[in-house]
């Protein structure tokens, strides 16, 4: 066991000295010479490896005694692309902190979703990343914190609750040890130029990060196609496009606003900015865009496997770091892929933008063409429907999948369990697989889902030439399959 956590080390290590970005996110190196933990790509001077240990996750770093590096900021990197694909109970928590569950229902509420004791996720946890959930969730705040500290006003006080910790010390001791900085401190260390020239002016400014090659114009593309007017729109001309949406969050409603091209060229991350009415739903809201924008995807492990299959190999070429976007809001996307059932997207859009104006809940002032957030399930699951002008037995389904959205009996969460949600889908009267299959794909972040029985699929795999039974090959990355055949679909139509 010695000898084989050497070697994982000596391979780590070699990452460090070689910058390699694409394990940022996947483990941090702390420096026990200077105290400091950094990402792999960090551009300092290369430590000596006797100097040299790695932590699993930035709160293990902290934990261990490890401050933040200044240079590389290792609290910024994009998330690891193991949350996303691992369906385990230690991948679902991630998911779950991230979203800031601990924040919001401390260590009881998130061994309650998991359906587990607080004692099993502790232990869980610990023996992978080397931290528990409420270390996790503390690592989490400081860099909110930090974002809050840097970009905005707000006393320093209001910031300690915001990030989420329980008391004023509490937020003080946390950001000393993070940053070697007093809150004070860190505030003036900020950076004189803005954080990122991002769409609109005020809100929060912020960089979101990614792991290597980012096909912005296919994610834009995708998202541009299917805008439900009240609660999204696109602005801009390709290249230079701004996507807006509303947000119903914990706390209250927001507006993310995310540019398809930072201003600097070859940038590893995209301009956002947040507009909160409670900047308690910052970190919330940002793990929510994150996962619309797909931005804590491997490009380098999608492209080593799709790129194997001659048939997608010159697919992959065309368009390194395309990527399979999810949904700001599972309840939401699944609703809407009830309505884009045997119909086209224009038709969907539209009869979204209807369902929209009849049943969303109004933002507390508009903002542009932001009227709305997206109807509640508690709304849907007892509306008439008949503004949307079809069949009966389609509004039922909406009104079916609301209610079990509703009570519980489907759970689309960022912790649920994606076997079981899609069981449960299949159980409704109304959708079938490839419904469920979409829902599972988009509003729960599954990368490896190939949709059977999709015409455009269809299309796709008969352009390049390759049938279904392939599909195993490009486990477990069929979900990034998919857009690359849809992706080749549109360009041919178009």
């Amino acid at each position: 066991m010695v000898n084989e956590r050497a070697g994982d080390d000596d391979s780590r290590y070699e990452a460090v000295r070689s910058r390699d970005e694409r394990f940022d996110g996947v483990f941090f190196t702390a420096v026990v010479t200077t105290g400091i933990y950094c990402r792999p790509s960090c551009p300092a001077t290369t430590p000596k490896r006797h100097n040299v240990r790695f932590h699993p996750s930035a709160a293990a770093a902290q934990a261990a005694g490890f401050r933040a590096c200044r240079r590389c900021r290792p609290d910024t990197v994009p998330g690891s692309a193991e949350w996303n694909a691992r369906a385990d109970t230690v991948g679902r928590a991630m998911r779950l902190i991230a979203d800031g569950v601990v924040d919001r229902e401390g260590v009881a509420g998130l061994a309650r979703r998991l359906g587990y004791s607080a004692r099993q996720v502790q232990r869980q946890l610990t023996e992978e990343l080397g931290a528990g959930p409420v270390a996790l969730a503390r690592a989490q705040r400081a860099h909110t914190a930090r974002i809050l500290l840097q970009t905005t006003g707000m006393p320093v006080t209001e910031i300690a609750f915001a990030s989420g910790f329980a008391s004023v010390r509490q937020f003080n001791d946390t950001v000393r040890t993070t940053y070697a900085l007093t809150p004070t401190a860190l505030r003036a260390a900020a950076p004189r130029e803005p954080v990122t020239p991002g769409p609109g002016t005020g809100g929060i400014p912020l960089r979101l990060a990614h792991r290597g090659p980012y096909d912005a114009r296919q994610v834009f593309d995708f998202l541009g196609l299917r805008t439900l007017t009240g609660i999204e729109e696109m602005t801009g001309t390709p290249g230079a496009r701004t996507y807006r949406r509303s947000l119903a969050l914990p706390h209250g409603t927001g507006v993310a606003e995310v540019g398809e091209a930072p201003a600097a060229r070859g940038a590893r991350w995209l301009p956002c900015r947040l507009h909160l009415s409670d900047p308690r739903d910052l970190t919330t809201a940002v793990q929510r865009v994150r996962l619309l924008f797909d931005l804590d995807a491997d490009p380098f492990a999608v492209a080593e496997r799709l790129g194997a299959d001659p048939a997608l190999a010159p697919l992959v070429a065309a368009r390194p770091g395309l990527r399979s976007p999810g949904t700001a809001d599972p309840a939401e996307l699944a609703v809407r892929a009830v309505l884009g059932q045997q119909v086209t997207v224009a038709s969907a859009r539209a009869l979204g933008g209807t369902l929209v104006a009849a049943y969303g809940k109004p933002l507390p002032a508009p903002d542009g063409a932001l009227t709305h957030t997206f109807p509640a399930a508690e709304t849907l699951a007892d509306a008439p429907l008949g503004e949307l002008g079809m069949p009966e037995s389609r509004r039922a389904t909406i009104r079916t999948l609301a209610t079990a959205l509703a009570d519980g009996t489907v759970v689309l969460g960022p912790g649920a369990d994606r076997d079981a949600a899609e069981r449960d889908l299949l159980a409704l009267r109304g959708i079938g697989p490839w419904t469920a299959g979409y829902i599972r794909m988009r509003a729960l972040g599954d990368p490896d889902v190939f949709l059977t029985g999709d015409a455009g699929l269809r299309h796709g795999l008969a352009l390049v030439g390759s049938a279904p039974a392939a599909a195993d090959a490009w486990r477990p990355w069929r979900s990034y399959a998919v857009h690359h055949l849809w992706t080749a679909t549109t360009r041919e139509n178009h």
